[in-house]
């Protein structure tokens, strides 16, 4: 969803992505790049720095991920009200 806007360089998603290891994001990118959601290019400066941008396929996949996510938002505190009940029913019985 970062990319939406603009190509974005691994530092840039980084700052985006808060709480993401520098592991995670390189793993994630690279499967991204390989799915052929994203591509990768690598900037000709001192030091070389790489620019990630969304693919046609990762731009189609933006418009249902961002409804998926709006979903999330809106129902976040159901479910989560579901899991501690889930948590209290399980505890009981056990």
């Amino acid at each position: 969803m970062a990319l939406q806007d603009r190509p974005l360089r691994f530092y840039e998603l980084r700052v985006f992505i808060d709480g993401i290891s520098e592991k995670m994001l390189a793993q994630t990118l690279r499967t991204l790049v390989r799915d052929g959601l994203l591509s990768r290019e690598v900037l000709p400066t001192v030091p070389p720095s790489v620019r990630y941008d969304l693919t046609p396929l990762g731009k189609a996949a933006a418009e249902p991920l961002e409804a998926m996510l709006a979903w999330v938002r809106r129902n976040a505190l159901t479910v989560l009200a579901a899991q501690e009940e889930h948590d209290r029913r399980t505890a009981a019985g056990a």
